[in-house]
This record gives C-alpha cells, structure tokens and sequence, in this order.
C-alpha cells in the first residue's frame, strides 16, 4: 500500500499528539493538527477533513502499514496511545517487512560471486544479522570487528556529504608528527577505511598538492562557503588500486614483489591474498612463491612483517634488505628488553 507525503505528515503529526498525554486529544484537535502541519511543510490552506483523519487513525491501527498501534478511545471522545511511550517510529519490523527484506537478500546475494558487488557482502551479513535478531529476540551468532574506542568515526557522514556537493572544508589537523594543530584548506575526494580507520583523500590549498588525512587526527571542520572546489584530475575510484593501505604519492609506481612462504603456511595466503595482483607463481616441497604488484609503502612492509620467519622477500633486493633489517631491530629490542627484565 503505498503512502504519500501528505499521508506521512498526518501519521507523524497524530502520532506526536496521541505521545503527548498530558493533553486530551478529540478528532477535532487531530484533525486541527494535522491542517497546521501540512500548511507549515506543504503551504496547503485546504482544510483536512475528519473522514481522512478517521481512515488514518484506522490505518495506524491495522496491518497494512505494519504500524499496529495500539490508539484507543477514552470516554468515547479522547484519542490515546494505549501503551506509554509508543510511537510508529519506533514500532518493530512486521512479518511482512522480514519476508520482503529476505527475498531483497536473496536478490542481493546473486551478486556477490561479480567483482562490481563484492563491497555487498558485509552489508549483506550485517543485514541477515539485524533481520535475525528481529525475529529471534535480540540473538546474534556473527560477531562484527569494532572499536567503540575509535576517534573520528563521527566525520564520516559529514565529510560524505562534504564530497557529494564539492564542498571545500576548513579543517583543524594534527598529524602525530607536530606539535601544534594546522588549519586547512582541503577539498575531500573520498573516503577510505583501511584496518577499522577510517581516511580521507583530498586537494590541500596550502601544500598545493594531494593529502591523506587520518578522521581521528582531524579536530573539527567547517564549509567555507564561496570558495572554489579544486576537482581531482585523476581517476579517485581507481587511486588505491595499487596499493596495501592508504599511503601513496601521486607519482608513486607499483613494483612487481616476488616472495615465498612456508609450504603449511600457503593456504592462508592463498584463501586472502595480500593483494588483488596476487599471484601464485610456483610450489616446491617447502615453499609457495608468489608475487604481487604493488607501491612501496608502510603498510606493505607491516604486511610483510605480520608473517614473521614465514614469508621471504625474494626482489626486489632492495626490500628484501630492508625488511631484514626491520627484524634485526626488533631481534635486538627483544633482547634489550629480556635483558633489563633479568637484570
């Protein structure tokens, strides 16, 4: 049954009243609500009739809009909810919504196997979560990585909104190399999570060049209005296609990585690539070598590391030395550290 605007403004302007309970409403007070809601937000002078609200209050009451609210009359005269605290915003998923939303899943999940959709698998799981919970009170057996811990998280929307409408944004920036906070004039490209952080891309005015700005270093921002949105002149979808991570130059190339992995550790790797260039170039008794082509980065070198004495970088010689080095350092912090603890 679909509903109009005019409908959704009466069912919302009845529904504040009939939460209202210090107040006795009669239909003739809802039928005066309702005409002063819909000429303050549609600027229609028509007057509404006591037959619409009366089909209103009947439909709020059935099934067909999944409401089922409990309105009852007292005294034969005065409209109220029969439950304290009800409102329709509130009300819970109907049968009907549950049956809809599975089959739209359903639908939803034909696409997950084409490369253009694979970003609809976590909505999807996170979606067949909610919908189990609905109708099982409240009992989860999917358990979503999250920091509730995480600074930024509250950016996202508005700098969202900020890229849609090419905004240019005044933001307050404090990298964890400066003393001090920096003022910048920054038009956001896009928005980038890497690692359960979140990241936004964008122009910097005053560096004159392109910025990866962390949202939990970011103090506070504000539109600067009249001010002209410096347009990306690369292809921002594809930006990161080379890369682990989110630390990348404008100018940076992809090297071709070759590396190899103890024999039990392969399928691990293999099941989640390092990367989408993966490739599994040859297996013997010991080793899987694999290649990926990707920028030279931290991210890339932390990747590397998380396999400890696994994985080997075999070229370019230059990584493969620096990656050694990194674990020579940490061998030496380890037996400074057991030292001191014994000493």
């Amino acid at each position: 049954m679909p509903i109009n605007k005019l409908a959704l403004i009466r069912y919302k302007t009845i529904d504040n009243c009939l939460q209202n309970r210090l107040r006795k409403w009669t239909l003739d007070d809802l039928v005066d609500a309702c005409s002063e809601a819909v000429y303050e937000y549609e600027g229609i002078t028509k007057g509404i009739s006591k037959r619409t609200i009366q089909l209103d209050l009947q439909n709020m009451r059935s099934e067909k809009l999944g409401y089922n609210a409990p309105i009852i009359v007292i005294d034969k005269k005065y409209y109220s909810y029969e439950e304290k605290g009800y409102s329709i915003t509130n009300s819970p998923l109907t049968l009907q919504d549950l049956g809809t939303l599975s089959e739209v899943l359903g639908v939803l999940k034909q696409f997950n196997g084409f490369g253009y959709f694979e970003e609809l698998t976590g909505m999807v799981t996170r979606l067949e979560d909610k919908l189990y919970k609905q109708q099982h009170k409240g009992k989860s057996y999917i358990s979503f990585e999250r920091n509730e811990l995480l600074k930024g998280l509250k950016h996202i929307d508005p700098l969202h909104k900020a890229i849609i409408n090419k905004q240019v944004l005044e933001i307050t920036y404090q990298s964890f190399k400066v003393v001090r906070p920096q003022q910048l004039v920054f038009s956001p490209y896009l928005l980038k999570e890497y690692r359960n952080r979140w990241f936004v891309m964008g122009f910097a005015t005053k560096a004159k060049g392109l910025m990866i700005l962390a949202l939990d270093r970011i103090g506070a921002f504000s539109a600067m209005d009249g001010m002209q949105y410096h347009p990306p002149d690369f292809d921002v979808d594809t930006y990161f296609d080379d890369a682990i991570g989110v630390s990348k130059m404008p100018n940076q190339k992809p090297q071709l990585i070759v590396m190899k992995i103890v024999k039990e550790m392969a399928p691990y790797i293999i099941t989640k690539p390092m990367h989408a260039s993966q490739k599994v170039l040859k297996e013997d008794p010991d080793y899987t070598f694999f290649s990926i082509e990707v920028i030279w980065n931290f991210e890339l070198e932390r990747e590397i590391l998380g396999f400890g004495e696994q994985v080997v970088v075999l070229s370019p010689k230059r990584l493969a030395g620096k990656i050694m080095g990194r674990m020579k350092r940490t061998l030496e912090s380890y037996k400074d550290g057991v030292s001191e603890a014994t000493g």
